[in-house]
């Protein structure tokens, strides 16, 4: 599509694995005046198709003072279906630590979250894994920010192929104090397409 004034980004030529990075990229630059009003920043790229090679990769990127900034799932031009994942480090370096869940089984998330979030992870991002045996899995980033006071949190996963059916879900884990983190559609073991939320709150 042509650009609507001179001003606009032209895209076409560009690969998909390209336009996949040129936008998390303009999401994270846009983002980082949340972070400080001056200073420089790093970027560093992760894309995988392994979520413990992503879960390796995320730690060894926590350890060089980067933090999650943002995901995507989805193809890009060369490594097929590749998770992409932007790391960015901030003049201010916080210690951070990282699990990545995976499975298709919203049940499974659920538990897999809540554990961690007892041991002061808290949700950061989710995506798609399209891996070798599970097929296709939701991911989700959890990440412990080592310089806070611990903290711990409780989740709560809604799945639904009815939109009808997850408004009626969310206004009951709404009044039980819990907040909606992220949204996504998920092929799920047994419920087939389903939107899933995934809603936290702080533990008691």
């Amino acid at each position: 599509m042509p650009p609507r004034s001179g001003g606009a980004m032209n895209t076409e030529g560009i690969s998909s694995r390209m336009k996949r990075i040129l936008y998390l990229l303009i999401v994270t630059v846009l983002s980082s005046t949340l972070f400080a009003e001056s200073g420089a920043y790093e970027y560093r790229l992760l894309a995988t198709t392994k979520t413990s090679t992503m879960e390796r990769e995320l730690n060894e990127a926590a350890e060089a003072g980067f933090a999650f900034a943002a995901t995507m799932g989805g193809e890009t031009a060369f490594g097929g279906n590749e998770t992409v994942v932007i790391m960015m480090k901030s003049p201010t370096v916080a210690r951070r630590r990282y699990k990545l869940l995976a499975t298709n089984k919203t049940s499974t998330m659920q538990k897999e979250m809540t554990a961690a979030g007892n041991e002061g992870f808290q949700y950061r991002g989710q995506t798609i894994f399209n891996s070798t045996f599970g097929g296709r899995e939701v991911a989700v980033i959890m990440e412990l920010d080592m310089d806070q006071p611990a903290k711990r949190y409780d989740y709560k996963l809604l799945a639904t192929s009815k939109t009808s059916t997850m408004q009626k879900e969310l206004a009951p884990a709404g009044g039980a104090g819990f907040a909606l983190r992220g949204l996504t559609v998920a092929n799920t073991s047994f419920g087939g397409a389903e939107l899933v939320s995934i809603l936290e709150r702080l533990a008691e």
